[in-house]
């Protein structure tokens, strides 16, 4: 059972053997905005450390959430064009429960 589990969370295509391609265009755009947000969030950090205006920070927060869901959509389609597809013609169409219950987690 234990087994199972680990297999429903591998993702075959675009973590082949538990890692990403690291040199591919899409992992360094995913890094690359993922570097951005972070470096957005110390920026926020900064401001309430400086006592700056509230409705500043809740502007910068909110650009942040924005970044936040657009990498996810990035990720998202990829992890369908990728893993999903893969999967689907491995005939494990056990892949679409999983992909409705990721929406479903991150349309909430």
């Amino acid at each position: 059972m234990a087994e199972e589990s680990a297999e429903q969370h591998t993702c075959s295509g675009c973590v082949k053997h538990k890692h990403r391609d690291k040199d591919s265009k899409e992992y360094k755009c995913l890094v690359s905005r993922l570097r951005r947000i972070e470096g957005q969030v110390r920026g926020v950090c900064k401001m309430v450390e400086d006592d700056r205006y509230c409705v500043d920070i809740l502007t910068q927060v909110s650009a942040i959430q924005s970044a936040l869901n657009a990498f996810n959509k990035e990720l998202l389609a990829q992890h369908i064009k990728s893993c999903v597809v893969d999967d689907i013609r491995a005939g494990h169409d056990e892949v679409v429960d999983e992909l409705v219950a990721t929406l479903q987690k991150v349309m909430k």
